[in-house]
């Protein structure tokens, strides 16, 4: 009886935990591309001409509840390297430049067509980063079992949504997003470096272990490490969303 209540009880916090991951942060695509919301009517068809040559446009969002600090400008540009990397492997799109717009904290719309002349661009691969973050006391234990020592414990969750747009008339394309979580944990009293502070990458990869240089430049090592793994599952998500567009556009010419 006792397993069996154990057992529900961690089901029940990974549902929990799942449903965090699903809702925050909340997307913040639809403020600065139309027709972003998810429930929108089927989107125009994909381009004929492939590869897709696009500029990959970087926003880092801030408007949305418990925001936290968007990375710093080098770890962003490292981290749209990596992105343009991932989707210019064996992907219809390819991406040219990487323009980065900075921060923005209102959701205010931005005009598209313009940006893309400006650029030079026929499509632009407009991506979106957001996260949210809350700290909370917790138990730590050293050497992993015994031991507890009072510590705090931040979780971070991240957002990278991408539209490819189309630069001439302005019309979303293709959209998808990448959803990460990490934590990280720290002792109230340093010292114990051997162990702390930590990241873990939430719920998924619980066996792997982050351990940071310094104990200051620990939430920004968090934040890297959360939205790398959003910018992955994005550059996953937004190949898996061609392919589904692409078979709906098949499966609609080969109707009577």
């Amino acid at each position: 009886m006792r397993r069996n209540s154990s057992g529900s009880v961690a089901l029940v916090a990974m549902l929990l935990l799942t449903g965090c991951l699903v809702s925050s942060p909340p997307s913040r695509l639809h403020h600065y591309v139309a027709s972003a919301a998810t429930g929108e009517p089927a989107i125009p068809a994909l381009p004929a001409s492939r590869p897709v040559r696009a500029a990959l446009v970087l926003l880092a969002d801030r408007s949305a509840p418990d925001s936290a600090p968007v990375l710093p400008e080098e770890a962003q540009a490292r981290l749209a390297e990596t992105l343009a990397a991932q989707i210019n492997q064996g992907f219809p799109i390819t991406i040219e430049r990487v323009v980065n717009l900075g921060e923005a904290s209102d959701g205010a719309p931005l005009n598209w067509i313009e940006i893309a002349r400006q650029q030079g661009a026929e499509y632009l691969l407009v991506t979106v980063l957001s996260s949210t973050e809350q700290e909370y006391p917790v138990s730590l234990f050293l050497g992993w079992t015994t031991h507890r020592q009072p510590g705090f414990r931040r979780d971070n969750w991240s957002l990278a949504e991408a539209a490819l747009i189309d630069g001439r008339t302005g019309e979303l394309l293709l959209h998808a997003e990448g959803r990460a979580m990490a934590t990280l944990d720290s002792p109230t009293a340093p010292g114990i470096s051997q162990w702390y502070p930590v990241i873990y990458l939430r719920p998924q990869d619980l066996e792997r272990r982050i351990w940071t240089p310094t104990y200051e430049g620990a939430p920004l090592t968090l934040r890297v490490a959360s939205m790398d793994q959003a910018a992955k599952r994005l550059a996953g998500n937004l190949q898996r969303a061609w392919v589904d567009q692409r078979d709906l556009e098949l499966a609609s010419s080969a109707r009577p």
